[in-house]
Protein backbone atom coordinates (compact mmCIF):
# COMPACT_ATOMS: atom_id res chain seq x y z
CA UNK A 1 0.00 0.00 0.00
CA UNK A 2 1.29 3.44 -0.93
CA UNK A 3 -0.35 6.75 0.00
CA UNK A 4 1.14 9.82 -1.61
CA UNK A 5 -0.04 13.35 -0.83
CA UNK A 6 0.68 15.60 -3.81
CA UNK A 7 1.12 19.29 -3.12
CA UNK A 8 2.70 22.18 -4.96
CA UNK A 9 4.72 25.28 -4.27
CA UNK A 10 1.70 27.29 -5.42
CA UNK A 11 -1.11 27.31 -7.95
CA UNK A 12 -0.72 26.45 -11.63
CA UNK A 13 2.48 24.44 -11.20
CA UNK A 14 1.09 21.24 -12.73
CA UNK A 15 -0.18 19.23 -9.74
CA UNK A 16 -3.06 17.62 -11.61
CA UNK A 17 -0.92 16.57 -14.58
CA UNK A 18 1.71 15.12 -12.24
CA UNK A 19 -1.01 13.33 -10.27
CA UNK A 20 -2.31 11.85 -13.51
CA UNK A 21 1.19 10.80 -14.57
CA UNK A 22 1.84 9.02 -11.28
CA UNK A 23 -1.60 7.38 -11.49
CA UNK A 24 -0.91 6.24 -15.05
CA UNK A 25 2.18 4.32 -13.88
CA UNK A 26 0.80 3.06 -10.57
CA UNK A 27 -0.77 -0.12 -11.88
CA UNK A 28 -4.40 -1.23 -12.02
CA UNK A 29 -5.25 -0.61 -8.35
CA UNK A 30 -5.00 3.15 -7.90
CA UNK A 31 -7.33 5.78 -6.47
CA UNK A 32 -7.11 9.58 -6.57
CA UNK A 33 -8.74 11.70 -3.88
CA UNK A 34 -9.35 15.42 -4.35
CA UNK A 35 -10.36 16.57 -0.86
CA UNK A 36 -11.55 20.04 -1.85
CA UNK A 37 -12.24 21.20 -5.39
CA UNK A 38 -12.61 24.94 -5.91
CA UNK A 39 -13.54 27.05 -8.92
CA UNK A 40 -15.76 24.38 -10.46
CA UNK A 41 -19.56 24.35 -10.40
CA UNK A 42 -21.65 21.32 -9.50
CA UNK A 43 -21.80 18.95 -12.47
CA UNK A 44 -18.70 20.33 -14.18
CA UNK A 45 -15.61 18.13 -14.58
CA UNK A 46 -12.94 18.87 -11.97
CA UNK A 47 -9.37 17.76 -11.37
CA UNK A 48 -10.39 14.16 -10.67
CA UNK A 49 -12.08 13.94 -14.08
CA UNK A 50 -8.96 15.37 -15.69
CA UNK A 51 -6.86 12.64 -14.07
CA UNK A 52 -9.17 9.99 -15.53
CA UNK A 53 -9.05 11.63 -18.97
CA UNK A 54 -5.28 11.49 -18.95
CA UNK A 55 -4.46 8.32 -17.02
CA UNK A 56 -7.44 6.18 -17.99
CA UNK A 57 -10.73 4.83 -16.64
CA UNK A 58 -9.00 2.30 -14.38
CA UNK A 59 -8.32 5.14 -11.91
CA UNK A 60 -10.89 5.33 -9.12
CA UNK A 61 -11.62 8.88 -7.97
CA UNK A 62 -13.29 10.61 -5.04
CA UNK A 63 -14.04 14.21 -4.11
CA UNK A 64 -15.17 15.29 -0.65
CA UNK A 65 -16.11 18.96 -1.10
CA UNK A 66 -16.69 21.36 -3.96
CA UNK A 67 -16.88 25.14 -3.93
CA UNK A 68 -17.78 27.23 -7.00
CA UNK A 69 -15.35 30.14 -6.61
CA UNK A 70 -11.62 29.77 -7.45
CA UNK A 71 -10.35 30.63 -3.95
CA UNK A 72 -8.67 28.90 -1.04
CA UNK A 73 -11.05 26.18 0.21
CA UNK A 74 -11.71 27.90 3.55
CA UNK A 75 -12.52 31.21 1.88
CA UNK A 76 -14.57 29.55 -0.86
CA UNK A 77 -16.57 27.60 1.73
CA UNK A 78 -17.25 30.69 3.82
CA UNK A 79 -18.40 32.72 0.82
CA UNK A 80 -20.66 29.96 -0.49
CA UNK A 81 -22.17 29.10 2.89
CA UNK A 82 -21.00 25.51 2.57
CA UNK A 83 -19.27 23.54 5.35
CA UNK A 84 -15.49 23.45 5.49
CA UNK A 85 -13.44 20.28 5.27
CA UNK A 86 -11.51 19.08 8.31
CA UNK A 87 -8.49 16.74 8.50
CA UNK A 88 -10.34 13.87 10.20
CA UNK A 89 -12.87 13.49 7.39
CA UNK A 90 -10.08 13.42 4.83
CA UNK A 91 -8.03 10.93 6.84
CA UNK A 92 -11.00 8.54 7.07
CA UNK A 93 -11.54 8.79 3.33
CA UNK A 94 -7.85 8.12 2.64
CA UNK A 95 -7.82 5.13 4.97
CA UNK A 96 -10.92 3.74 3.29
CA UNK A 97 -9.39 4.05 -0.16
CA UNK A 98 -6.09 2.60 1.06
CA UNK A 99 -7.91 -0.48 2.31
CA UNK A 100 -9.14 -1.16 -1.23
CA UNK A 101 -6.35 0.12 -3.49
CA UNK A 102 -2.61 -0.49 -3.72
CA UNK A 103 -1.91 3.19 -4.39
CA UNK A 104 -3.79 6.26 -3.19
CA UNK A 105 -2.92 9.74 -4.43
CA UNK A 106 -4.28 12.78 -2.57
CA UNK A 107 -4.11 15.99 -4.59
CA UNK A 108 -4.19 19.21 -2.60
CA UNK A 109 -5.32 22.68 -3.62
CA UNK A 110 -2.63 25.30 -4.19
CA UNK A 111 0.33 25.03 -1.82
CA UNK A 112 0.95 23.07 1.36
CA UNK A 113 -0.33 25.66 3.84
CA UNK A 114 -3.53 26.63 2.03
CA UNK A 115 -6.38 26.75 4.57
CA UNK A 116 -9.24 24.27 4.31
CA UNK A 117 -11.12 25.14 7.52
CA UNK A 118 -11.69 27.82 10.14
CA UNK A 119 -8.74 26.60 12.23
CA UNK A 120 -6.34 27.11 9.34
CA UNK A 121 -5.72 23.41 8.89
CA UNK A 122 -4.73 22.09 5.50
CA UNK A 123 -3.07 19.25 3.63
CA UNK A 124 -0.30 18.82 6.20
CA UNK A 125 -2.85 18.29 8.97
CA UNK A 126 -4.77 15.88 6.74
CA UNK A 127 -1.62 13.82 6.28
CA UNK A 128 -0.92 13.90 10.03
CA UNK A 129 -4.46 12.72 10.74
CA UNK A 130 -4.00 9.88 8.25
CA UNK A 131 -0.78 8.86 9.99
CA UNK A 132 -2.67 8.84 13.30
CA UNK A 133 -4.97 6.19 11.81
CA UNK A 134 -1.96 3.95 11.19
CA UNK A 135 -1.70 4.63 7.45
CA UNK A 136 1.79 5.56 6.29
CA UNK A 137 2.03 8.57 3.97
CA UNK A 138 4.63 10.45 1.97
CA UNK A 139 4.53 13.75 0.10
CA UNK A 140 5.41 14.56 -3.49
CA UNK A 141 6.00 18.26 -4.17
CA UNK A 142 5.30 19.70 -7.61
CA UNK A 143 7.45 22.72 -8.43
CA UNK A 144 7.92 25.29 -11.16
CA UNK A 145 10.92 25.16 -13.46
CA UNK A 146 12.21 28.72 -13.54
CA UNK A 147 13.38 31.67 -11.51
CA UNK A 148 12.00 31.81 -7.96
CA UNK A 149 11.35 28.11 -7.60
CA UNK A 150 14.32 27.43 -5.31
CA UNK A 151 12.94 29.63 -2.53
CA UNK A 152 9.36 28.36 -2.73
CA UNK A 153 10.58 24.76 -2.89
CA UNK A 154 12.90 25.17 0.10
CA UNK A 155 10.10 26.80 2.14
CA UNK A 156 7.67 23.99 1.33
CA UNK A 157 10.14 21.26 2.26
CA UNK A 158 11.10 23.11 5.44
CA UNK A 159 7.43 23.21 6.44
CA UNK A 160 7.05 19.48 5.78
CA UNK A 161 10.14 18.59 7.80
CA UNK A 162 9.03 20.82 10.68
CA UNK A 163 5.82 18.79 10.84
CA UNK A 164 7.61 15.44 10.72
CA UNK A 165 6.17 14.57 7.29
CA UNK A 166 8.29 12.56 4.86
CA UNK A 167 8.80 13.65 1.26
CA UNK A 168 9.62 11.22 -1.52
CA UNK A 169 10.86 13.93 -3.85
CA UNK A 170 10.00 16.86 -6.10
CA UNK A 171 8.77 16.93 -9.70
CA UNK A 172 8.86 19.82 -12.15
CA UNK A 173 5.27 20.11 -13.29
CA UNK A 174 5.92 21.85 -16.62
CA UNK A 175 9.33 21.80 -18.28
CA UNK A 176 9.43 24.46 -21.03
CA UNK A 177 10.31 23.51 -24.57
CA UNK A 178 12.89 26.30 -24.69
CA UNK A 179 14.17 26.35 -21.11
CA UNK A 180 15.99 29.49 -20.02
CA UNK A 181 19.22 29.67 -18.03
CA UNK A 182 17.48 29.71 -14.64
CA UNK A 183 15.45 26.60 -15.41
CA UNK A 184 18.49 24.70 -16.66
CA UNK A 185 20.55 25.66 -13.61
CA UNK A 186 17.67 24.63 -11.36
CA UNK A 187 18.00 21.02 -12.45
CA UNK A 188 21.14 20.83 -10.34
CA UNK A 189 20.05 23.32 -7.68
CA UNK A 190 16.56 21.99 -6.88
CA UNK A 191 17.69 18.77 -5.15
CA UNK A 192 20.10 20.79 -3.01
CA UNK A 193 17.42 23.35 -2.08
CA UNK A 194 14.82 20.67 -1.36
CA UNK A 195 17.19 18.12 0.22
CA UNK A 196 15.20 15.40 -1.56
CA UNK A 197 15.60 13.91 -5.05
CA UNK A 198 14.31 15.45 -8.26
CA UNK A 199 12.01 12.70 -9.55
CA UNK A 200 10.84 14.03 -12.87
CA UNK A 201 10.07 16.85 -15.27
CA UNK A 202 6.82 16.75 -17.23
CA UNK A 203 7.16 18.57 -20.57
CA UNK A 204 4.90 21.56 -21.14
CA UNK A 205 1.79 20.51 -23.01
CA UNK A 206 1.73 17.01 -21.54
CA UNK A 207 -2.04 17.20 -20.98
CA UNK A 208 -2.85 17.63 -24.66
CA UNK A 209 -3.71 13.97 -25.15
CA UNK A 210 -4.68 11.19 -22.78
CA UNK A 211 -4.45 7.42 -22.97
CA UNK A 212 -1.42 5.67 -24.48
CA UNK A 213 0.38 8.89 -25.56
CA UNK A 214 0.11 10.30 -22.04
CA UNK A 215 1.30 7.03 -20.51
CA UNK A 216 4.38 7.20 -22.75
CA UNK A 217 5.07 10.77 -21.65
CA UNK A 218 4.62 9.80 -18.01
CA UNK A 219 7.04 6.89 -18.29
CA UNK A 220 9.66 9.04 -20.00
CA UNK A 221 9.23 11.95 -17.56
CA UNK A 222 9.08 10.31 -14.10
CA UNK A 223 11.88 8.53 -12.26
CA UNK A 224 11.81 4.84 -11.26
CA UNK A 225 10.75 5.85 -7.73
CA UNK A 226 7.45 6.89 -9.36
CA UNK A 227 7.24 4.02 -11.82
CA UNK A 228 8.94 5.64 -14.80
CA UNK A 229 12.29 5.48 -16.59
CA UNK A 230 13.43 9.13 -16.31
CA UNK A 231 17.08 9.64 -15.37
CA UNK A 232 17.70 12.86 -13.43
CA UNK A 233 21.45 12.94 -14.07
CA UNK A 234 21.08 12.33 -17.80
CA UNK A 235 18.34 14.97 -18.09
CA UNK A 236 20.40 17.53 -16.18
CA UNK A 237 23.47 16.82 -18.31
CA UNK A 238 21.47 17.19 -21.51
CA UNK A 239 20.09 20.55 -20.40
CA UNK A 240 23.14 21.85 -18.53
CA UNK A 241 23.99 25.52 -19.27
CA UNK A 242 27.23 24.48 -20.93
CA UNK A 243 25.37 22.19 -23.32
CA UNK A 244 23.46 25.15 -24.79
CA UNK A 245 25.79 28.13 -25.19
CA UNK A 246 23.96 31.46 -24.94
CA UNK A 247 24.66 34.33 -27.34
Amino acid sequence: MSVLFITGTGTEVGKTVVTAAVAALAGPSVAVLKPGQTGVAVGEPGDAAEVVRLAGPHVATAELARYPEPLAPDTAARRSGLPTLGPDAVAKAVAGLAAEHATVLVEGAGGLLVRYDEQGRGLAEMAAATLALGVDVEFLVVVAAGLGTLNSTALTLEALRARGLRTRGVVIGSWPEDADLAARCNLADLPAAAEVPLLGALPAGSAAEGGAPFHAVARASLAPALGGAWDAAAFAARHAPGAHPVG
